[in-house]
């Protein structure tokens, strides 16, 4: 029984497929950027949500995905989390799932593409993680850092590793920001992938930027 269902789940997916390319076919990037004149998201922010949940579902299942331009990303998988809605700016965003997190409440403003020190946790008031995981909506690629954990010759050294990964992948979509509550010196995280680092490794790093960049609800977003 439990196999007809896959069986049947998978089918209904094809389907949709069908349907999604039926719909999106001939919309340009500006069209699918469109707010209704109400209160709803744009045709991107929507078949964005439905794919990434369909394929989020097939990883699960272990089956590969219906567009084989996608390549499968690295990272634990990380249930997205119910809502994913806006909050006020200064309005406790949480509570998440993980820590830090991958998905979630968030503000309607994010953060700029750079390196964080660790004045930022002040900067952005008690809940940064609000502006955060709007990036991560729009396809970024977070390294939340711990140099708590660290001395300061070590800290600097891994500050100088992130920033290395981060030239590599042309600083494009990622963020480096402070994170004292994490117990690993690094964590990454994507829109519903995370991985952790007891000794951080750029290449390993690179490449879960390099898979899981763009994987998220809203790709076209700045």
């Amino acid at each position: 029984m439990a196999t007809r269902r896959a069986i049947d789940f998978l089918e209904e997916l094809r389907f949709q497929t069908q349907l999604i390319h039926h719909h999106v076919d001939g919309i340009t990037d500006e069209e699918s950027l469109l707010q209704l004149p109400f209160e709803a998201n744009c045709h991107n922010w929507v078949v964005g949500n439905i794919i990434f949940r369909r394929h989020s579902a097939l990883e699960m299942l272990g089956q590969g995905l219906f567009w084989p331009s996608v390549t499968p990303a690295v990272g634990e998988v990380v249930p997205i989390m119910e809502s994913i809605a806006h909050v006020e700016e200064g309005q406790d965003p949480g509570p998440f799932n993980t820590d830090p997190p991958s998905s979630g409440r968030h503000y309607a403003a994010d953060l700029e593409a750079g390196f964080y020190e660790e004045g930022a946790l002040e900067q952005y008031g008690p809940y940064p993680a609000g502006y955060l995981v709007h990036n991560l909506e729009h396809g970024y690629v977070i390294f939340w850092y711990n140099c708590e954990l660290l001395d300061e010759k070590a800290c600097a050294s891994l500050k100088d590793q992130i920033q290395d990964a981060m030239d590599e992948v042309d600083n494009f979509k990622v963020i480096a920001f402070p994170w004292t509550s994490i117990n690993f010196p690094v964590v990454l995280t994507s829109w519903g992938k995370m991985q952790q680092f007891e000794k951080f490794d750029v290449d390993a790093a690179v490449a879960f930027v390099t898979s899981n960049r763009n994987r998220a609800p809203e790709p076209q977003a700045p």
